[in-house]
This record gives C-alpha cells, structure tokens and sequence, in this order.
C-alpha cells in the first residue's frame, strides 16, 4: 500500500492522535512549576552520583569518590581507575578505600553555590549519558531506573537546561501510545471476530482517553507513571493478541521485554500484571490450552528473574524500604479506613476520567457498565476477552487504593484508559441499541459517538483544575531572577525546599535551614555579615518566629509581593541601621 493510500485509510485514527498532541501540548505550554516530586526526577536523574541535597553535605561521598579517585583525564586513565579501585575492593574489601571514603560533613548547614544547584538538576558535558550515575542514584530511592533513565537521555540532548517539556515529552509519548494501543485493539478484536465495529470502538476510546482530564494530569507529572500507564496498556495488548492467536507456547520474548520494563519502571506495575497473568493463566487452563498456560508461566518467572537481575535493589524496595514497608502494612492492616480511601479514589477516577462527580453519573455508568459486562457473559465468544479487560485494572484499583501511602491521582493513572475503553463500549453498545444494523444505522452511530466524543472532551479540557501547572510560579522565579546577586536563606520543613531548587540555581547561594536550626545556629558570622539577603519561609513554617530569629540576628525584613503556588513568604532583609 502506497504511503498515501495509508494515510487516507488512517486519517481517523491520524486526526485524533494529531488533536490528542496538540491538546496536551497546550497543557505543557502553561505549566511553570514543578511538584517536589517532579524535581526530584531531575535531580535523580541528572545530579552526578549525589542523589539526594543535604545542606550539611553538599557533596554526597560516591560523588566525592568518583571525583577524586576515579575520574581521569580521559576513558583510558577512568577505565585504569575503575579497575584498581575494584581489585582493592576484592583484595580489602571493607577495608578498602571505596568503602571506608568519607564525604565533607558539616556540624551545621552551609552555603550551597547557585552552580552547584544547577549541577544537581541538569547535565553538562561531563555528565551527559551517566547512565552508571543514574543507576547508583536510584538504588538509594524507592523506584527502579527506567523512567530516570529517560529523563536522563532527554537532559543529554538538551544541555544545561531544565523546562517542563523535557520530562513532558516522555509522557506526551507515552500517552499517544496508549491511545494507538486502544485502537490497535479495537482492530484486532474486530479483525477476530470478537467485537463488531472495534475499529471504531478503538478510535472512540482512545479519543475519551487522550482528551480526558485523567490524560492531562497523567502528560502534565514528570514521574514515571505516564511510562507505567503505556506499558500496562501494551502488556494487555500482546496477552490479547497472542490469546486470539493461540501463541503463549512461542516468540514470547517481546512479552517477557515488556514484562521487564514494566517492573523497572514502578513497582505498582506488579499489581496489575499478577493480576493479569493469574487470570491468563486461568483461562489458558479451562480452555484446555494447558501448554501454553506453562509456557506462559515460564515466561513471566523468566521475566521476574530478569527484572530482579537488572535492578536486585528492587528487592529491598519492595520488602524493607520505608515505602515497601508502609504499603505491605496498609495491605495488612484490615478494612479500617478502606471504605474512606474506595471513596477518595473513586472520586478521583469521576474526576479524572469524566470530569464530573454527581451521584445521578455515578449510578448511571455503574448501571450501563454492569449492562455490558452482563452482555459479554453470554457472549460466549467474547466472555474470555471480558475477563482480561475488567478484572486486572479493577482488581489494581482496589489494591492501590489499599495500598497508596497518599490519596492522589498518580497512583491510579494507569486505569484511566481502561475506563475509556469500558465507556467507549458502553456507549458503543448504547448506539447500536438505538440505530441497529445496517449502513444507515451505522452512519447515525459514528455522527452520535463524534458528537459525544467532542461533548465530553471539551467538558474533560474545560473543567481540568490546574493540577501539576503550579501556575503563578513564573512571577515568584522573576523574583529570584531581580534578586540574583544576592544570598537566600530558605526556611523549611521536612523536605520543603524541593519546590524552589529552580529559584536556588538563580541566587548567588542559598543555605537551607529549618526553623530550629536557624534559632540554634551556633556559628553565626555568615548571617552577621550579611548586608542584604532574600528570606524565603515555606507555607508549613511559622514565618514570624523566623522573622524574629533574623532580627536578632540583626535584619529586618520587608515581605515582597510574590502570589506563590506553594503558598511561600518571600522578604527582602537588609542590615538594621
């Protein structure tokens, strides 16, 4: 087929992948912040062996040992370095210097430089393509490396720079996967003979999913759930097309790559794939298709061997991390409280996935959904095929509002376009009701479904909430820009001081103090000799309690008019007379 003739025979699905991007291309355009999260996916990824800012030690002791013992003038005298430094770890082991290397630690905070703040959030020359780097940084973080990974080989090709497209570019991939994956699915259910009209039931959910609110927040979050969205979409894909083909015995290396990466990129990617592959296996079972049910097996403990072997951290993540740890425990701790988080996180999936919350929608699309899951049980043909689609993303859902340490979007992102594909066949399924057969009717039906996909789109674009755009941040980094030569002092809680590491690479330097050390600070010469300097108190610190701290100190403040998405104080300080 000539490239024409394929472009004219796909320009439905080509027109919405094409207003899909360009929608969500218009959210990217207005964000202006960034989640703490969201920039520590930068640093993470970006900052050489240092994957955590601590204001007592600027320079973490891998990154210190790097610097000093191992990196040479060129590939030759590293490679040497490495090599000496690995036979001393064989021959001393504990003993050796790799182990026993100290980093700079300070009794108290110190000034960090605005280019070292820039070195933790961007690559440069040196640094470009560290994929070494990125793994070490993430052993010491509860996720495993392939979304950092990403993010790293964007801010490779893009030096020196950090804005919102960068991580939004692998989202905005992702998201445009899923929505081809839907209407690949729809062809091939249709093409076996399992759902009339698939092709158009693909194009309509993929349309309710790219345009969804759900799709937004999922484009606008620089973290890896985007990437686990798309690889949970792709891993019903292949289990659906190597079912209809009666292929799980054989060529299952393409299910086992993505069984991998899906692993690699978050652990929540385990609930939903268990759940999947017990119902596979199940189905394989009662089919009589018992071969394929253990080669299938097979495959997916060949997948988790793999996955363990690539990232064996990930066992100490999901077992003994602090994360690990909190999710196991609100697996295991009973139905107390379930119902309030059932309720928070369906709340979520009206909002994100309708853009509306009533009661009366409720009740409707739990009415019209138990109609057609009860449809497909009699369809004999078509029963298998409702098992795979519904159970594991519902099962997710139950389990991840269990399990969630918060009550946020992120961690049920990867239902939201199986939501669209149980609407986009309810609603299929309702015009066929109403126009019937024929080519009469089947014209009515795809003007109907035009005309509720454009409704409900522009209803999802309109009622968005601004989520993850962190809009009015633009003018607080203006600020910091006015400012630039000047010192900050950021006051904080907890790990508060992420939300600003943007403002930190624009000030002369920046010395990050909780409100407790800042009363307490026993060498205080650096903040006596200051003459002018930018105080920022973060919205969870008791701002005059800080202002009182300067004052003895000698500064008096003056607030500066900053609207902060983060709700921040920001005040000049000069010395007092």
């Amino acid at each position: 087929m000539k490239p024409a003739d394929r472009i004219k025979k796909n320009r439905c699905k080509l027109l919405i992948l094409f207003l899909v991007l360009a929608v969500q291309s218009v959210f990217i355009s207005r964000k202006e912040g960034y989640h703490m999260d969201e920039l520590l996916s930068f640093e993470l990824s970006n900052a050489q062996y240092n994957p955590w800012i601590v204001p007592t030690q600027p320079v973490g002791r891998l990154a210190k040992f790097m610097d000093q013992e191992i990196e040479g003038e060129d590939i030759r005298q590293t490679l040497g370095n490495l090599w000496d430094a690995a036979l001393d770890v064989i021959q001393n082991r504990g003993e050796s210097r790799a182990l026993t290397y100290q980093a700079d630690v300070y009794p108290e905070p110190v000034w960090i430089t605005r280019q070292q703040f820039h070195e933790y959030l961007t690559v440069g020359e040196k640094d470009a393509f560290n994929y070494f780097s990125v793994y070490f940084n993430v052993k010491d973080d509860n996720h495993p490396p392939v979304h950092f990974m990403l993010l790293h080989t964007v801010s490779s090709l893009l030096r020196e720079r950090i804005f919102p497209f960068m991580g939004c570019v692998i989202n905005l991939a992702a998201v445009l996967g899923c929505c081809g994956l839907m209407m690949g699915m729809g062809e091939l259910l249709e093409r076996n003979g399992r759902v009339r009209e698939g092709a158009r039931w693909g194009c309509l959910a993929a349309a309710l999913y790219g345009f969804s609110s759900g799709a937004v927040a999922t484009v606008l979050l620089i973290r890896m759930y985007a990437l686990l969205t798309l690889w949970c979409v792709l891993t019903l894909y292949l289990h659906l097309k190597k079912w209809l083909e009666g292929s799980f015995a054989e060529k299952n290396k393409g299910l086992i790559a993505v069984t991998v990466l899906g692993f690699l990129t978050q652990y929540f990617f385990l609930l939903y794939c268990i759940l999947l592959a017990a119902v596979t296996f199940v189905l394989c079972l009662r089919k009589g298709r018992r071969r394929e049910a253990f080669c299938y097996l097979r495959s997916m403990g060949a997948a988790a061997v793999i996955g363990v072997g690539i990232f064996p951290f990930s066992v100490g993540d999901v077992l003994s991390s602090g994360r690990g740890v909190e999710a196991i425990g609100n697996l295991t701790s009973g139905l107390g409280g379930y119902g309030e988080r059932l309720r928070a996180f369906g709340e979520i999936l009206l909002v994100r996935g309708f853009g509306e919350k009533r009661v009366g929608l409720v009740l409707a699309l739990l009415l019209l959904a138990a109609a057609a899951v009860w449809r497909l049980w009699r369809w004999d043909r078509g029963r298998e095929i409702c098992w795979m689609l519904l159970l594991p993303p519902a099962g997710y859902f139950l389990l991840a509002a269990k399990m969630s340490p918060y009550l946020v979007d992120r961690y049920v992102m990867p239902v939201f376009p199986f939501l669209s594909m149980l609407l986009a066949g309810v609603l299929a399924g309702a015009a066929g009701r109403i126009f019937g057969a024929g080519k009469e009717g089947r014209r009515k039906r795809g003007v109907l479904l035009f005309c509720i996909a454009c409704g409900l789109a522009a209803l999802q674009v309109r009622a968005y909430d601004g989520e993850y755009l962190y809009r009015g941040y633009e003018g607080q980094l203006e600020t910091a820009v006015r400012y630039r030569e000047l010192p900050c002092i950021c006051v904080y809680e907890g790990y508060g001081f992420y939300d600003n590491l943007l403002e930190f690479q624009t000030y002369d330097r920046t010395l990050l103090l909780k409100p407790e050390e800042l009363r307490e600070r026993r060498d205080a010469s650096d903040l006596e000799s200051l003459e002018r300097a930018v105080v920022l108190i973060k919205q969870n610190v008791d701002a005059g309690e800080v202002l009182r701290d300067l004052a003895r100190r000698g500064l008096e403040a003056e607030e500066l008019p900053v609207e902060s998405p983060y709700g921040d104080r920001i005040y000049l300080c000069r010395r007092a007379g």
